[in-house]
């Protein structure tokens, strides 16, 4: 087989119609370098407010307008940086481009770093009177938080400190992103066709679930022992970043790093170890999940590459990237016209990156640009997964779309609790679209596995990584030095644990922390669970309640960051401060996994 049909497509080799329209943030990159050299500029004018903001409401309004301003330009510098480097990580152009607005933005946090001291330092009685001016309005919610947090910010020196700082402790995130996308290699492989290929995370997603228990075998050897081999550098990386997290919720005197990330969202602890205590106290139907597979599989034993296999082997969806469009437009739909009009806007105006291709930042995700539009990256492969990534990331995109086009600067962006319940809505809801529209039993079945599957990876495995993190953040604060084999041994005992005895958890796996891009995002993770759990409970709102329930969904959308998450999802109907969410989700897990165990009966 010819070299030219087996290697992944070069960027220009992508047809324009598949690519996101970067140029809708800047037209070319003169626009940008303008940009970034008036920002150089006005940087010093920020500085000229220093020690003066409790003069007058007027100068408060405007040293925060300016700064609101300049991130607003800068927040597009990065965008533009950033989705032109996604597109080919290789490319060191892109990657000099990101390093120099990285370097901007550190400058920036600098010259803002006096602001929030000086607020903290007024009088209340000031601040109060300040805040009575219309031209604060907009601040309201911004003071309030600001203010609750008052004994975590530093002196305006200490502020500026920690400002300096933060580019050179975003390296440990930086050299893992070039050890996992730039500088890892892959093997070459044999696919079920018997081709030979090289193996790429993207392709790992599709031959992960092949139905040749051979060739998922050699993507996972493959795949994990590539990772093997730099074992000892990516838990350097992960040390540094686990390090660098420490001394910040240290040096801003909280009483652990996971209440420092928490806190930002003003979530309580008890959210996160409730999560671990929910889920722990319900494996039970994992492990039922987990025996079924073996069975269905006919496996003598069960091992880590069988855990993605369909169950219904002879269904296999083959969907165009064009039909994937109209199934989640017609899955959505209980959204309402509202929230479907927008959807369409997003699907062909040029916010959607579809195919991979060689140097293409892998996985996917969505930005939002403040006044412009959100973009979307994916690595479409033709799957029924990719359909739900593409419904998933849409949430994202025009949640962040109804939060800036609604919300100033200030409230624009939501937190990240709320934000993974926009995407699992979607998610949930074209599910439930392709159950109740397919009669075919076995592809039925395949989708009901498929439900089993999103829950199994949301649910079950994103509390795995939370409890992972939990527990090498509290070695590493108690003192104990995050090796390798430390780090493969805790991964270990936590896979036995959730998948339960009849799970052969195999060694290779042991490394698989070490591929997790999102432990770079500290105490991140749990927010799927969450969001999921909430998103479960918003679903089943909009089948049943209609127009009611669209209208407080589309509020939420809206509210971006206006109130605190727990306030705003309650607003929309969701209680996250109990454990019923999750405890919901999980029981229509069990009641899914007996309807799969009674079509299979039927066989």
């Amino acid at each position: 087989m010819s070299e030219a049909s087996t290697a992944l497509p070069t960027r220009d080799q992508i047809q324009a119609e598949y690519k996101w329209q970067v140029e809708d943030i800047y037209a070319n990159e003169e626009l940008w370098q303008t940009d970034f050299t008036n920002i150089k500029k006005d940087l010093p004018k920020i500085v000229e407010y220093k020690e003066t903001l409790s003069q007058s409401a007027s100068r408060l309004a405007a040293c925060l307008t300016l700064r609101d301003e300049i991130s607003i330009v800068a927040d597009k510098l990065l965008a533009y940086a950033r989705l032109h480097r996604d597109e080919n990580t290789a490319n060191a152009k892109y990657q000099a481009l990101v390093g120099k607005i990285e370097g901007l933005l550190a400058e920036l946090g600098t010259a803002t770093s006096f602001i929030e001291p000086e607020i903290l330092a007024m009088p209340d009685t000031v601040l109060a009177s300040f805040r009575l001016e219309q031209a604060l309005a907009d601040y309201n919610f911004y003071f309030d938080n600001l203010t609750r947090q008052k004994q975590h910010v530093l002196s305006p020196n200490e502020e500026e400190i920690l400002s300096r700082s933060t580019e050179t402790t975003q390296a440990a995130e930086n050299i893992f992103n070039m050890l996992a996308h730039a500088d890892m290699t892959f093997p070459d492989i044999t696919d079920e066709d018997g081709k030979v290929i090289t193996l790429s995370e993207g392709r790992y997603r599709s031959l992960i679930m092949s139905a040749d228990r051979q060739v998922r075998k050699n993507a996972f050897t493959g795949l994990f022992g590539s990772y093997n081999s730099l074992r000892n550098s990516f838990a350097a990386t992960l040390t540094g970043n686990v390090k660098k997290n420490i001394f910040y919720a240290r040096t801003r005197k909280y009483a652990s790093t996971i209440e420092s990330a928490l806190s930002d969202g003003n979530i309580p602890l008890s959210v996160y170890t409730n999560l671990l205590t929910t889920v722990n106290n319900n494996l039970e139907p994992l492990h039922r999940y987990i025996a079924l597979k073996k069975k269905v599989l006919k496996l003598d034993t069960i091992h880590m590459y069988d855990l993605y296999t369909p169950l219904a082997q002879e269904v296999k969806f083959n969907i165009t990237y064009p039909e994937s469009l109209q199934l989640v437009r017609d899955g959505l739909a209980p959204l309402g016209p509202e929230y479907t009009t927008l959807l369409n806007k997003g699907l062909t105006s040029g916010w959607i990156d579809v195919y991979e291709n060689k140097g293409k930042q892998t996985g996917a995700y969505s930005w939002g640009v403040y006044g412009v539009h959100p973009f979307v990256l994916l690595n479409y492969n033709d799957r029924l997964e990719d359909v739900s990534t593409l419904a998933h990331e849409m949430g994202h995109a025009i949640h962040s779309y109804y939060s800036q086009a609604t919300q100033p600067y200030a409230t624009s962006q939501y937190t990240i609790f709320t934000a993974e319940v926009a995407s699992t809505t979607n998610e949930i809801l074209l599910n439930d679209f392709l159950l109740k529209t397919t009669t075919d039993r076995q592809k039925k079945l395949y989708l009901i596995n498929q439900y089993l599957e999103m829950v199994r990876a949301t649910v079950y495995r994103q509390t795995m990584f939370a409890e992972f993190e939990k527990g090498i953040y509290y070695k590493s604060e108690e003192g104990e030095t995050l090796t390798a084999d430390l780090l493969d041994e805790i991964w270990h005992t936590l896979n036995a644990k959730y998948y339960g005895p009849e799970m052969v958890v195999d060694a290779e796996i042991d490394v698989e922390w070490a591929r997790i891009p999102h432990f770079y995002m500290d105490f991140y993770v749990y927010q799927y669970v969450t969001g999921y759990a909430a998103a479960t409970t918003l679903a089943e709102k909009m089948l049943h309640e209609g127009a009611s329930a669209q209208q407080r969904y589309i509020e939420f959308l809206k509210s971006g960051g206006a109130d605190y998450p727990i306030t705003i999802l309650k607003n929309a109907g969701v209680d996250m401060s109990t454990s019923q969410p999750v405890e919901l989700t999980l029981a229509k897990f069990s009641t899914m996994l007996d309807e799969l165990e009674l079509l299979l009966s039927k066989s």
